[in-house]
């Protein structure tokens, strides 16, 4: 089994930084992309940012400059810099992974962390 574990979220203001970060652990032979996707109230749970194991990343247009993904493969860890928070930005966000288990990739998911962005 797998698990991951989110933290960092919180309340900032608008035009301040969060960071999370998600640190997967447990039975792990390999991890392929990890990535944030978030959930704001009444809307679709949505990607933000995606990392594949050799650095790749893509981003929602709508954080584009002003958020950043990294990972560190040794780690088994992702973090998402989130700067010039906005409003929209509040939302449960999630981690997400998908590890190898013999056969094919099982996809994981975090607990969800909120991140509120208050005016």
């Amino acid at each position: 089994q797998v698990q991951l574990v989110e933290s960092g979220g919180g309340l900032v203001q608008a035009g301040g930084s969060l960071r999370l970060s998600c640190a997967a652990s447990g039975r792990i032979s390999a991890i392929n992309t990890m990535g944030w996707y978030r959930q704001a109230p009444g809307k679709q749970r949505e990607l933000v940012a995606r990392i594949t194991s050799g650095g790749s990343t893509n981003y929602a247009d709508s954080v584009k400059g002003r958020f950043t993904i990294s990972r560190d493969n040794a780690k088994n860890t992702v973090s998402l810099q989130m700067n010039s928070l906005e409003r929209d930005d509040t939302a449960v966000y999630y981690c997400n992974t998908a590890v190898w288990g013999l056969t094919c990739w099982y996809d994981y998911w975090g607990q969800g962390t909120q991140g509120t962005v208050s005016s």
